[in-house]
């Protein structure tokens, strides 16, 4: 098996790291019945030894009981 497509991009994978923050992303999205879409449309990513990083990783509120906003998720990701 290659490690590239046909155009000869390197083929890349998410790290534990990167899993963590999609799997982050998705808990907020669903705990407050929001969209993901702004979460990982900000995510940057680098590559590291594992795979792909993200850089700026959501963070998941569990110690008060406010609503979250679409805008509080796109300040989240960054935009």
């Amino acid at each position: 098996m290659s490690n590239t497509t046909t155009t000869n991009y390197p083929v890349l994978r998410l790290s534990n790291q990167a899993m963590g923050a999609v799997m982050m992303a998705l808990q907020e999205s669903l705990l407050n019945q929001l969209d993901i879409v702004p979460i990982i449309k900000g995510f940057e990513l680098q590559t590291g030894e594992e795979g792909l990083v993200v850089t700026n990783p959501p963070t998941v509120r569990v110690s008060n009981n406010q609503v979250v906003t679409e805008e509080d998720l796109t300040t989240m990701a960054g935009e």
